[in-house]
């Protein structure tokens, strides 16, 4: 066979079809008439160094049959190369940049006479995604050719590495590192950009970390709610929000196919009624360990399997002796707060140390801990689950509190007549009322104040340069004029030393008492209408807040309230607030046994299952704290104190003062002053105590 030539005479090589020649030629010819400024051999050289093959150079001739302008645009990929070749020679064409984004250095697509990067192309070409519905790009075809998005488009899936399981790869295997599953892999830990903690974070080869917590999310149209939230997952009916999501794996009940209990998913949305295998779809999720069809928190297991691993993890075992805890912190009722008190409390690490032996387990190494607060959660936890006996926690407080006050006291011989008084009479009687009379919590408040008032008043004799033995009735009427709002109260510290012949008897004026103001008949029986028929208040706030307006208790008395203190009889509800129960009318009555029955939806970790109180708070076995019970009340508009009067005068008003005391746990002494106050008629009163006693 004879050999082969172009048009123009040039010999062409075996299998080539298009002569290389005389597309240098060509392309040469339309780029020296767009660079002048070169010379034609420069030009050519550029050609040359730019066609590698003959195919680059049918490329090129056809990417440049638009004429020179083409140069401009950088596109293709080619025509980017050859503009690089002319620069390094002089030529002054700009450097090829993406008309969209303006990057350099990226090959770039030819979209009619400009250039894109492969990103920009790609958003140009987003198309909106057949499963989720968002015009996003487009990263897998499904069956007919339907888009995918990146999120909805099935990932090839592989062994992972460390837990051998088959599932979508995170990250694929590199040297010595194999590949690894989405629920193995862990983000390195990095510094945030936006929070600056360290946490895992995403874009840190890229040096831009950012957290989890501070990654913005996209929003999406609740397929559930139509309302516009971050999508928790996405589903064959749509993207579905965290709380319809949560809805959604707990919606459990009989399917109507198989009578099973079971989670129930078809239709979507509140209205399913068939479990997953007789709507012919794939499960949601299921519980690793468990098998229970529940979301996946860690590693495959449920929220509740997760918590058990890590309890265990903790508590190494748990030991025989912590068992109750590790019993305790597996059923708590919030499961998740159960997990970050595990993974981050400052409790939880003290109690790793006594799980491990590192530290006794008692209160004296508890009192030791460098934070207070999360050593007194867990002493509560313990003493809640029997692990560690009970203790006057008020009192040892207080105990420890005197000690303070009295070694900032530079005087030695003030110092030892205080701490005197200080053991003697202050601590002496809270120990004998501690036990005469149990209650919730120790008073020691007046122990305190107390102890300050006598504290000030033998400092305001020092400053005056007047001793204790010399002390004249003249001074003290002068302390009680100086001393500020708590002077009265050193009346006890004086007692005490005339009875030790510290000083003589002396008389320290009583202060005036100014009653407080009570809330006006209009607003309290309007937040009292709230609180009976607003279902969307908390059930803790409303009966609370009722027995402040309408029954005159004590935050202190109402926190103390048992179960056992309300009873369901023939005539309705009773409730005991004092020596016998009084009815409770409806539909408060509903709400205090709804209380009772069903108790409140969120306690502490570790908790007991069945708790005394019929306001248990967040420490395990503790009620409600009256101060927090009472910010509660304040954020509902109840200034506790006003509504108390309010309801006292009104109550004082209409019933004799021995009822009133009986009913409302009142001394005989205080309901004599209300119903005087209220203008009622108390001289019948010893009659009437005489004759209910």
């Amino acid at each position: 066979m004879g050999s082969r030539h172009c048009p123009v005479g040039h010999e062409l090589a075996a299998g080539v079809v298009a002569c290389r020649l005389c597309g240098v030629a060509t392309i040469t010819e339309v780029v020296a008439s767009a660079c002048p400024e070169l010379a034609v051999e420069q030009v050519t050289a550029a050609v040359k160094a730019t066609i590698t093959s003959s195919a680059v150079a049918r490329d090129l001739v056809a990417a440049l049959a638009d004429g020179p302008g083409v140069l401009a645009g950088g596109a293709p990929p080619v025509v980017g190369r050859l503009v690089a070749e002319l620069r390094s020679r002089g030529s002054v064409l700009a450097v090829p940049a993406c008309a969209h984004c303006g990057r350099t250095a990226k090959s770039l697509i030819r979209v009619g006479v400009i250039g894109l990067c492969g990103r920009c192309r790609a958003h140009q070409l987003a198309e909106a995604c057949s499963r989720c519905g968002r015009v996003r790009v487009v990263t897998a075809r499904a069956e007919k050719g339907a888009a995918l998005c990146f999120a909805c488009a099935p990932r090839p899936q592989r062994t992972c590495g460390r837990c051998g399981r088959v599932g979508p790869i995170a990250a694929r295997a590199c040297g010595a590192e194999p590949d690894i599953c989405n629920s193995c892999f862990r983000s390195p830990v990095a510094t945030c950009g936006t929070c600056g903690r360290d946490k895992p974070c995403s874009f840190v080869a890229a040096g831009r970390p950012v957290c989890a917590s501070c990654s913005p999310r996209a929003l999406s149209v609740c397929a559930h709610c139509t309302k516009l939230r971050p999508a928790c997952a996405r589903w064959p009916e749509g993207p579905v929000c965290e709380p319809c999501y949560r809805a959604a794996l707990s919606r459990r009940g009989t399917c109507e196919a198989c009578r099973q209990d079971r989670r129930l998913v078809s239709p979507p949305g509140v209205d399913a009624r068939r479990c997953a295998d007789c709507a012919g779809v794939a499960p949601l999720a299921r519980c690793a360990d468990c098998g229970i069809e529940d979301r996946g928190y860690r590693h495959g297991r449920c929220v509740r399997c997760a918590l058990a691993e890590r309890a265990a993890a903790l508590l190494g075992g748990p030991r025989p002796e912590l068992a109750a805890i590790y019993d305790a912190i597996v059923a708590t009722a919030q499961p998740y707060s159960a997990h970050n008190w595990l993974r981050s409390a400052a409790g939880a690490a003290i109690l790793g140390r006594i799980a491990s032996g590192s530290l006794p387990l008692t209160h004296e190494a508890l009192d030791a801990q460098a934070h207070p607060k999360a050593a007194g959660f867990l002493r509560q936890l313990l003493v809640a689950n029997e692990v560690l006996v009970a203790r006057d926690d008020a009192l040892v407080a207080l105990e420890s509190w005197v000690t303070n006050q009295l070694n900032h006291i530079t005087d030695a011989k003030r110092r030892q007549m205080l701490r005197s008084y200080a053991r003697w009479r202050v601590l002496r009687r809270a120990r004998m009322r501690a036990e005469s009379t149990p209650q919730l919590r120790t008073p020691t408040a007046h122990a305190k104040v107390y102890l300050a008032a006598a504290i000030s008043f033998t400092a305001w004799l020092d400053q005056r340069g007047v001793e204790l033995g010399e002390c004249a009735q003249g001074d003290i009427d002068i302390w009680s004029t100086e001393g500020g709002p708590s002077a009265h109260e050193a009346v006890d510290f004086l007692d005490w030393a005339a009875g030790r012949k510290h000083i003589a008897k002396l008389v320290l004026s009583d202060r005036q008492r100014q009653p407080g103001p009570a809330m006006d008949a209009d607003t309290r029986w309007a937040i009292v209408d709230r609180l009976l028929h607003d279902s969307h208040l908390d059930l803790t706030d409303r009966v609370a807040g009722c027995l402040v307006l309408l029954y005159a208790q004590q935050l202190s008395r109402i926190v103390a309230l048992t179960v056992d203190q309300v009873t369901v009889a023939a005539d309705g509800v009773h409730l005991c607030l004092g020596i016998s129960p009084t009815i409770i009318p409806e539909p408060l009555g509903a709400m205090l046994v709804d209380l009772a029955v069903n108790g409140r939806p969120y306690t502490g970790v570790g908790s007991p299952a069945h708790s005394p109180w019929l306001f248990p708070g967040l420490h395990p076995g503790r009620p409600l704290h009256p101060s927090g019970l009472g910010q509660r009340l304040r954020r509902l508009g109840i200034p506790t104190m006003a509504a108390r009067r309010a309801a006292l005068m009104q109550l004082a008003g209409q019933i004799p003062a021995a009822v009133l005391a009986e009913i409302l746990h009142l001394s005989p002494t205080t309901a004599v002053r209300w119903v005087a106050a209220a203008g009622g008629d108390w001289n019948t009163y010893a009659a009437q105590i005489a004759r209910t006693r």
